[in-house]
């Protein structure tokens, strides 16, 4: 079981990224999926969940509003729409998920399955 994260570049503020995450191995299609971002020297933080048909949603207070969550379980991806990023949106991306219908969680030891991170950077 593998998760890819990927999408991931180099943007100026303001501008948009959409980061994908994809499964491999299996089908994310009963997943409840995660994404959280890593800067340097910091904790990993929660940036949003999006439960496995998509019906539930939640996004953090630091993003709500710029980031946005959806899958097409057709695709087996979930993707986060990033805009108006900030030069403080740096960060490397992950993705996370769990085999389950209920809703997801802001702890990341929740999670079962982890992907590679993507690397996010906003110049000012």
């Amino acid at each position: 079981v593998q998760l890819q994260a990927y999408g991931g570049g180099s943007v100026q503020t303001g501008g948009s990224l959409r980061l994908s995450c994809a499964a491999s191995g299996r089908t994310s299609s009963s997943d409840t999926t995660g994404w959280f971002r890593q800067a340097p020297g910091k904790e990993r933080e929660f940036l949003a969940t999006i439960s496995w048909n998509g019906g539930s949603t939640y996004s953090a207070h630091s993003v709500k509003g710029r980031f946005t969550t959806f899958r097409d379980n057709a695709k087996n991806t979930v993707y986060l729409q990033m805009n108006s990023l900030k030069p403080e949106d740096t960060a490397v991306y992950y993705c996370a998920a769990r085999s389950t219908y209920g809703s997801g969680s802001q702890d990341r030891s929740w999670y079962h399955y982890w992907g590679r991170g993507t690397q996010v950077t906003v110049s000012s």
